[in-house]
């Protein structure tokens, strides 16, 4: 039988919590419910006892670990220095979305949570065969997220409403036009009454 996992892209509070210097991002998260959806949906997962693993990026401040001028996203927000370091609130994981018996995977570089972290080995140590992606970004994150998990061989779904990028009219066509040929694509409702 399938194991699956829910993996969280990037639930933090210096992305999309009471930090973020990302408005436009939040301001999508918003007008989609992106949190109450992940946040019922991840319910239900630790209630069927599906492990939930937040794939999580922070810098140290010496920057030791990160390539941090070979992409001209990362140059322009580690102009301020203290963007999502290691150890600060910024980091952290959105309280709402957050329980103590979920797993961490944390990377300091890329836009992957796969590549340089130990991720697929902890999915293979748990018995997973299939994800489930939800967060941010439809930009960034969800597209790299996705493609690799399908390329290390996990089958993929995509939470459609515990997902958002900026622009919208450009997300909407990532998750139709990537996505749609990567994973399949469903709500957090169906997920949770086929969890229940």
């Amino acid at each position: 039988m399938e194991r699956v996992a829910v993996l969280v892209m990037e639930m933090q509070r210096g992305v999309v919590g009471d930090l973020t210097k990302f408005p436009d991002l939040v301001a999508a998260c918003t007008r989609h419910d992106v949190v109450p959806n992940a946040a019922r949906l991840l319910g239900t997962a630790r209630s069927a006892g599906i492990p939930v693993i937040h794939c999580t990026a922070a810098f140290r401040p010496d920057r030791a670990g990160s390539h941090t001028g070979n992409c001209p996203f990362i140059v322009s927000l580690l102009k301020d220095p203290a963007h999502m370091q290691e150890g600060t609130p910024a980091a952290e994981v959105i309280p709402e979305l957050w329980d103590g018996g979920d797993l961490e995977s944390r990377r300091h570089h890329g836009f992957s949570p796969f590549t340089g972290t130990s991720l697929d080995m902890t999915l293979r140590s748990l018995g997973v065969s299939a994800v489930v992606a939800l967060g941010v970004s439809l930009n960034l994150g969800i597209p790299g997220l996705t493609l690799e998990a399908v390329n290390l061989g996990y089958r993929v779904t995509v939470v459609t409403d515990a997902v958002a990028g900026f622009p919208e009219e450009y997300a909407r066509a990532v998750l139709k036009h990537t996505i749609g040929l990567l994973a399949t694509r469903a709500t957090a409702a169906t997920l949770v009454e086929e969890w229940k």
